[in-house]
């Protein structure tokens, strides 16, 4: 993995770091309609309000473990990346304080 070419940007300073409001919103939207739909599910096959939501919260999490992952997994590639950014914006500030940067 080529750390560089992702912590900086092409004129050489910090890259900006990638949006992660969009997955992290789909993601989260997803994670609720799936406990949603399941707990209707249930709630429509004849389960009382609390058992329905207990189930429909315990099925949730495999099934939306398995229906999310391309989204988890670009939530999750968006939120390295932004640390990566951050480290080096942080390590360029750092050398330009003490002075120490080349020119």
């Amino acid at each position: 993995m080529a750390e560089s070419s992702a912590a900086t940007s092409p004129t050489g300073g910090p890259a900006t770091p990638p949006r992660i409001l969009p997955w992290l919103l789909m993601y989260t939207v997803g994670r609720l309609g799936i406990f949603v739909l399941l707990t209707l599910v249930l709630w429509w096959t004849g389960l009382d309000f609390f058992s329905g939501l207990l189930f429909g919260l315990l099925l949730s999490m495999p099934v939306a473990y398995l229906l999310l992952r391309p989204s988890r997994e670009r939530l999750n590639e968006g939120l390295a990346a932004r640390s990566l950014a951050r480290r080096a914006a942080k390590e360029d500030l750092r050398a330009r304080l003490s002075g120490t940067e080349d020119e």
